[in-house]
């Protein structure tokens, strides 16, 4: 706490949000920070010294928020989560610290631009997917919120990889995004944690008779903390994002270095940090899994050490911890800190077991993202073993104990406790580590209605029945600031300029613009701001790929990460059919098509590769035919990020949801799209349902099979072949793949595509082909219709009020975590 008057009022200067003052601090920091002029200074330079200014004014805010959290003696939450997909921070930040127009005026005047400054910076890589963005919109609403709440993770020094594409396939190269440093994190090495692995357990009995466990022999490695702040939208909560970073708990072994033997004494050093080097190191060799594993229990380590330490500067014992400590386990990849806190609390805080247990079950909360079981992870019991042996113990008794009050409510239900068991009895014993979030933690929560519905009924049908009141819904959302006012600074303007902009803090007041799409005007104003969105991002597509797309044309878009359940080959076989159609004039009513796709597959995922090499194939043969012109073409955008994100989906006309029913958890990227006014095609799949019943089915375009009707097709015998045989369109276009027309030098080369499509199809793309064919003709005679489409877009950004990340948190709040919002006060405000 700042005493001296003085001093304090010399801070507070720092904060001033005045047009002179932001200009000093910047050239400050560009003289002072980075030793640099005007005459030397690269961009790099200059978006680091407006980081910087940015930075200075969240700082004030970032103290008081921790000390108010202290004086109020808060309950806080801890959001654990191996991926946070930040993106960018620096526009981000301007817009909740609310002042995004004076610092594009005070550069202006001193002649750079805020927007050029802002390219400068680099994506964190900190996350892949959906996962890491959600949590991600998570933070920023907790701190919107005024909720208490941290997020950690890990530091990764390196990004999964950048992509780039060559000669049509993907080729992973390193994502070193801290190359140049990162201005927004704050290094902390006073927070600095010993985390242990390997070694052995010792058992003995203590003065009191107590059988005892002592961990010894173990190899150690420090997490050393790295925090960025995250301010809240127009208050002063600035909350705290934690990164682990490994280090070594020695630098280097002099001995042998004064032996000559330079690489091993430095050895030890780098095989210990290389935990945080890398986001998802590839799992199918074993020390990859091991690597990943490491990664898992390093973060939740050092993470449990220091919410103790902090909890402990209130409390001498363990009796309030669920009262003041909330933890959510964003998936199973913090699952392992369960046994963590139960070793805390019952090796080192000799707390007897069933109050251990009673503790450690009142903190936890588990999120589940995944509907797919082969996506469930497992730890093998060897490797958890040599890694962890204390741990595995500790998993075994909680499996003992859990097992016996099975057994006590279903006394002959043998088959039950073998569905049930934490422990999997295969070949190679694992642990299923979704089975010890559920027994481990008071709540267990879906992400869309349909999603929880099947882990309720089929996923985790025993453990819904064993614990019903354990089970619950919370749908997931975006933040609004980031997903249209950063992103889509002309639609927003428009918005707040019709309806003001209390939508900012509050989505659903967006239904005020329900009466507006009746608005000649109004629509015509709308149309408008889409054509220049298209037209801005038709200029980036031609800069980045060279390739000239018609931005009068619909443009589809499709960004995720290459999996098969999210059925980019569904589209990829539409495009050809399209483009056979195009080829023999027999397209009615046809409208000009722009096809976007972007996503990375995993390294290890050679299906989800070759997925990306047939795209760019068709690409490459259909953008280059002078009879198809600009009547289609086809881009796949490389090393998709939130930062190109944030230009595709302003720009996108028809949003492409096509996951296999019952297959995708939620989605997000579904509500960004329709929260910018693209029109969604889509199965009954995730949060598609509940867009739908939002925005109207006259609103979007749903085809496709249902959860229920792939579960019966598949129980009755789904065979795909029938399909290629009475459907002459979706013949021909998987023949002119298997007969090499895009690919003539290797006519074989998809044939691992075409093979699976006709004798499996797991996915069941075959069943989908028709409906989805269909439902995209009726897509087109919408588009015909441009006052009936522009209706169709403004209502749907009326009301997707309800996939605000806000809603989503409150609820977290108010049914899981039992947390209020503590409001900070600087200078009385």
């Amino acid at each position: 706490m700042i005493k001296n008057s003085k001093l304090k009022k010399l801070i507070n200067n720092l904060s001033a949000t005045d047009m002179e003052s932001l200009q000093k601090s910047f050239v400050n920091h560009l003289e002072c920070s980075l030793a640099k002029d005007t005459y030397s200074a690269t961009k790099l330079d200059l978006y680091k010294s407006i980081a910087y200014t940015v930075r200075d004014h969240l700082v004030e805010r970032w103290i008081a928020t921790q000390q108010s959290y202290y004086e109020n003696d808060a309950k806080r939450v801890y959001y654990l989560s191996l991926e946070f997909l930040m993106g960018r921070t620096l526009g981000n930040s301007l817009i909740n610290l609310n002042f995004l127009d004076e610092c594009r005026k005070a550069l202006h005047e001193l002649g750079f631009e805020l927007e050029e400054l802002c390219e400068a910076e680099q994506d964190a890589g900190l996350g892949n997917g959906g996962l890491g963005r959600l949590a991600a919109c998570f933070l920023d609403s907790m701190a919107t919120l005024e909720l208490p709440a941290y997020g950690y993770g890990i530091r990764y020094e390196y990004g999964i990889f950048f992509q780039n594409i060559r000669d049509g396939y993907q080729v992973e190269m390193p994502d070193n995004w801290l190359r140049y440093g990162n201005p927004w994190e704050i290094a902390r090495p006073e927070h600095l944690y010993p985390v242990k692995f390997y070694g052995k357990v010792r058992e003995y009995t203590d003065e009191k008779g107590i059988l005892r466990n002592e961990w010894i022999d173990t190899q150690v490695i420090m997490a050393m903390a790295y925090d960025t702040p995250i301010p809240g939208y127009c208050n002063n909560t600035v909350n705290n994002l934690r990164l682990w970073s490994a280090k070594s708990s020695r630098e280097f072994d002099l001995g042998l270095f004064n032996e000559g033997n330079y690489f091993k004494a430095v050895e030890e050093k780098q095989k210990s940090e290389t935990i945080s080097k890398v986001l998802y190191p590839i799992d199918n060799i074993h020390e990859g899994k091991k690597l990943r594993l490491k990664q898992q229990y390093f973060f939740v380590s050092a993470t449990l050490q220091d919410i103790i330490r902090r909890y402990k500067k209130m409390y001498e014992s363990f009796d309030s911890f669920p009262d003041k400590v909330a933890i959510q386990l964003n998936d199973t990849h913090p699952a392992i800190a369960i046994p963590e806190l139960m070793r805390i609390l019952v090796d080192i805080e000799d707390i007897p077991w069933e109050k251990a247990w009673d503790i450690t079950v009142r903190t936890f909360a588990y999120t589940n993202h995944t509907i797919l079981p082969e996506a469930l992870e497992k730890w093998n019991v060897k490797l958890l073993g040599t890694l962890l042996p204390r741990h595995l113990k500790i998993i075994y008794e909680i499996n003992r104990r859990f097992l016996d009050t099975v057994k006590h409510k279903y006394p002959d239900d043998v088959e039950r406790l073998r569905r049930m068991s934490l422990i999997e009895e295969s070949n190679e014993k694992s642990v299923k580590m979704s089975h010890l979030a559920i027994v481990g933690s008071h709540s267990t929560n879906g992400v869309a209605a349909l999603h929880t519905e099947i882990l309720k009924s089929r996923l985790f049908k025993d453990f819904f029945e064993f614990y019903p009141n354990r089970f619950n819904n919370k749908t997931n959302g975006i933040t609004q600031r980031r997903w249209l006012k950063k992103s889509n600074p002309d639609l927003a303007q428009l918005i707040s300029k019709t309806i003001g902009d209390g939508w900012l803090r509050n989505l659903d007041d967006l239904r005020k613009l329900i009466p507006f799409a009746e608005n000649k005007e109004f629509c015509e104003t709308w149309r408008h701001i889409k054509k220049t969105n298209k037209l801005r991002f038709a200029e980036y597509i031609k800069r980045s790929t060279g390739i000239v797309v018609n931005p009068d044309s619909l443009f589809c878009c499709q960004i995720k990460r290459i999996h098969e359940y999210k059925r980019q080959l569904l589209n990829i076989l539409h495009v050809i059919f399209l483009y056979h159609s195009l080829k023999n004039n027999s397209c009615k009513n046809y409208v000009p098509r722009t096809i976007l796709f972007g996503g990375k597959a995993a390294p290890g995922y050679f299906i989800a590769k070759l997925i990306i090499k047939l795209i760019n194939s068709v690409a490459e043969v259909i953008n280059n035919d002078p009879d198809i012109g600009d009547k289609l073409k086809v881009v796949f955008l490389s090393n998709y990020q939130v930062s190109l994100a944030e230009r595709i989906i302003p720009a996108t006309d028809l949003s492409e949801q096509i996951s296999t029913s019952g297959t995708e958890a939620s989605g997000t990227g579904n509500m960004k799209f329709a929260l910018n006014g693209a029109l969604t095609i889509g199965t009954l799949d995730g949060a598609n349902i509940e867009i739908m019943n939002e925005v109207g089915a006259d609103n979007i375009f749903i085809f496709g099979l249902t959860e229920k009707e792939v579960d019966h097709i598949k129980c009755r015998g789904y065979n795909p072949y029938e399909y290629y045989l009475s459907n002459t369109a979706l013949k021909t276009v998987i023949d002119m793949i298997a007969d090499g027309h895009f690919s003539s030098s290797d006519i074989s080369l998809f044939a691992p595509i075409t093979n699976s499509l006709l004798k499996s199809d797991p996915y069941m793309v075959l069943a989908d082909f028709a409906s989805y064919a269909n439902c995209q003709m009726l897509v087109n005679k919408s588009y015909l219709n441009q006052d009936e489409w522009t209706k169709k877009s403004i209502l749907n950004v009326a009301r997707i009020g309800k996939f605000s990340s806000d809603r989503t948190i409150l609820e977290y709040a108010r049914e899981i975590w039992n947390v209020t919002p503590v409001p900070v006060s600087i200078n009385g405000s």
